[in-house]
This record gives C-alpha cells, sequence and structure tokens, in this order.
C-alpha cells in the first residue's frame, strides 16, 4: 500500500486513484476505477477519475515542486492550499459559477473538486467561434461579487487583513511580476517573438521609453496595492463553459492585489479570441456574426460590471467613508484605469513572452498571424499608455475594429 501519510510526492495515474480510495471517501469500496492525467496547464497534474460501475467522478489536483511550462519555475506547493481555500471563498460568494471542492492534504498538496468533464474550456470554444451569449452576465456578476465583497470597502479591516496574510503567494506572484509586467518589455532571452512580429516590437514595444515607464508604474501598483481577492489568472483558459452555464476554475495565482487585474485579463482574452475570428474565418458574414459578438461581449463586461458593482456597493458598504459623495465613483474610476492597462499587459504578454494563447498560436498563415500579433500589439499600447480614457464598455471597443 502506498504512503500517502508522511512524504510528498507527484502521484502517477495509478497512485491517484488508490490515493481516491483511500482518502477520500467518495467512491464506493467496490469501485472500479480509471483514471486519467488530463491537465494540459502549465503548472499542476490534474486527475479525472471515474468508477465505470456508477459513473461517479471526480477531479484530483495535484501541485508539483516545479512549473511544467518550464522547471526555471520553482514553486511552493503551498498554492494548491490557496487555490482550495480561494475556491472555497468564491463557492460561498457565486455558487452559481464556482466549482465544488473537497478536502484539501497538506501532504500530498491536493485537494478534490467536482469534474465539470461536461462544460468545455471556453478558449477551445471560442477558437471554434461558438457564442455564449450569457457569459458577460455570469462572469461580470462572478467578478463583482469576489471583487467587492473582498474588498476594505465591505470587510472588517481586520478580517480583511488576515486574508491578506493567508494569501500572500509570492512564487506565483513572481511569474506575473516577470511574465506579464516585466520580460514582455525588454528583449529578455525567456522571451518567444514571432519571426514576422519582431521588427515591429523592437521597435513599437522594446523601444518606446515611456511604455517601459509606465509599465514600471503599474508593476509596482501589482505588488503594492492589496485591494481585492482576486482570481490572479482569469483567462479563457481558466473558465468552463457550456450553454447557459459558466465556471471559474484555476484560481492557483489568488493573492489581495488590484481588481482591475481579473477583469481586464477577460478583456484581453476576448480580444484575442476576436482576432481570431477576424484572421481564421473566411465567410464574410459568419466572420462578422461572431466578431461582433466578441465585441458586444467585451461591452457588456465592462458595463455589466459597473452595473452589479454600484448596486452590491449600496447594498453592502460597511465602511463609513465609502458612503462620501464622489468617492465610489472615485473607486471604480480606478479599477476601470487599472482593467485597461493590464488588458495592454494580457495582450503584450502573451504575443511577446513564454506563455502563448492558442486563439494566436492557431493562425496557420504566418501573414495572417503576424498581422494578428501586431494589431494586438497596439491595441495593448493604447490600452496602457491612455488607461485613464477607459470607461465604458463603448471605450474598449471603439478602436478595435480599426485596429484589426
Amino acid at each position: 500500500m502506498t504512503d500517502f501519510e508522511t512524504k510528498y510526492f507527484t502521484m502517477t495515474e495509478a497512485e491517484a486513484s488508490e490515493y481516491a480510495m483511500e482518502k477520500l471517501n467518495f467512491f464506493d469500496e467496490n469501485a472500479d476505477l480509471t483514471c486519467k492525467e488530463i491537465g494540459d496547464g502549465n503548472l499542476n497534474y490534474v486527475f479525472l477519475i471515474k468508477d465505470n460501475k456508477s459513473d461517479k467522478s471526480i477531479i484530483l489536483k495535484q501541485a508539483g515542486p516545479v512549473a511544467r511550462i518550464s522547471d526555471e519555475f520553482k514553486l511552493s506547493p503551498d498554492r494548491n492550499r490557496i487555490e482550495s481555500e480561494i475556491l472555497k471563498i468564491q463557492y460561498n460568494l457565486v455558487p452559481k459559477y464556482t466549482p465544488n471542492t473537497y478536502q484539501y492534504d497538506s501532504v500530498m498538496n491536493c485537494f478534490a473538486m467536482e469534474d465539470l468533464s461536461d462544460f468545455e474550456i471556453m478558449r477551445s470554444a471560442l477558437i471554434k467561434h461558438r457564442v455564449f451569449p450569457d457569459f458577460a452576465e455570469h462572469i461580470t456578476t462572478f467578478m463583482a461579487n469576489t471583487l467587492l465583497l473582498t474588498s476594505d470597502v465591505v470587510m472588517e479591516h481586520k478580517e480583511k487583513k488576515d486574508l491578506v496574510k493567508s494569501f500572500i503567494n509570492p512564487e506565483l506572484c513572481e511569474i506575473t511580476e516577470d511574465l506579464v509586467y516585466t520580460e514582455p518589455f525588454y528583449p529578455c532571452e525567456r522571451n518567444e517573438v514571432f519571426p514576422g512580429t519582431l521588427s515591429f516590437v523592437e521597435e513599437e514595444i522594446w523601444g518606446d521609453e515611456r511604455l517601459s515607464l509606465e509599465t514600471a508604474k503599474l508593476k509596482f501598483d501589482f505588488m503594492t496595492k492589496a485591494q481585492a481577492l482576486l482570481h490572479g489568472d482569469l483567462h479563457t483558459g481558466s473558465i468552463f463553459i457550456k450553454e447557459g452555464e459558466t465556471k471559474v476554475i484555476d484560481p492557483e495565482f489568488a493573492f489581495y492585489g488590484p481588481a482591475g487585474y481579473d477583469i481586464g485579463n477577460v478583456v484581453a482574452n476576448l480580444i484575442f479570441a476576436y482576432a481570431n475570428g477576424q484572421k481564421t474565418i473566411k465567410d464574410n458574414t459568419e466572420r462578422e456574426a461572431f466578431t461582433s459578438y466578441i465585441l458586444d461581449t467585451i461591452k457588456k463586461v465592462i458595463d455589466l460590471f459597473k452595473d452589479k458593482f454600484n448596486k452590491l456597493w449600496a447594498e453592502n458598504a460597511t465602511e463609513r467613508v465609502a458612503h462620501y459623495n464622489g468617492f465610489r465613483e472615485h473607486y471604480l474610476e480606478t479599477i476601470l484605469t487599472d482593467t485597461a492597462a493590464v488588458a495592454g499587459l494580457e495582450l503584450s504578454r502573451r504575443i511577446i513572452g513564454l506563455a502563448k494563447v492558442a486563439d494566436i498560436t492557431s493562425i496557420d498563415d504566418s501573414d495572417d498571424r503576424t498581422a494578428a500579433e501586431i494589431s494586438c500589439l497596439k491595441a495593448a499600447k493604447r490600452f496602457i499608455l491612455e488607461r485613464s480614457s477607459y470607461k465604458t464598455g463603448e471605450d474598449f471597443i471603439k478602436d478595435l475594429p480599426k485596429l484589426f
């Protein structure tokens, strides 16, 4: 019998099945289990474990000592504890859009969660140019609740500070500080720039001192602004979706930071889907339908978030000064400014940096891919440099058709 009690090790599929029977109290004693490692992300191991007799299934997620994307990133397995705890918090705040989780194991650095195999990763669905009319409604409810209700506006301040301590996440934050805020904006050896895009990057990104200065300011905001409990990696690869339903997964980058970070990630990754649709859909009518859907969704993400945020503020704000005339408007304006900035940072880092997105890399024609990447980078610069001018959903989309 395998020892799961005294020392950590990275599990095989067979060991994950054994672990499920011994530790999870989820399957029947006579269960006939099959297990497959299905993780396709950059960091963790994800096991889908199923009982062939009952069809009951569960996901077991284990944190390894290094990132799967590169063994350069040495990571504390404590990120698994952070992820399991924030999923519980998010489930309490927005159960409709968060998977249910089960016990966390501090020895094996793993936890179990409900199987969402009947959902599809949103990025994959968007690359197939599927549309989800309810997505903006769902994701804005998720973000408004998780970002405002974990802030000083609502929480008792000592309780909030305890959460800040609990969600200190230095290794994962360092990855974000490096890959998002720093490396894309100079010729770092870890960058991976598509050949056709390189000359634009050299001149317009690495050669722009004003842009460098603004990203420096943004990096220090990210490191010092403990505003809300973030998901920390809220892109379309961290969202499971199907018609009428949305589930947000993989919050292992969670920590207290600027609320606009989550919203900006959603916006940027919708723009990647927009770029893909523009370059890969050959039928004019189909292309117009899909890209219009994406633009409308970005607009709704901003405007619905604002509406829900304002309503939640009115219903839940406990901090006295939060009710002073003009303060709510100021607070929300700073979130939208951060949202625009982060949209630009995410667009830049996925084009220039180490971790790519399939929306762009799946564009087969090299000229089309180059054009899509340059358009993303032009939008990125505008978002970063003019970030204080983005106040409405229309502001976020009005220039995109011209750029693409």
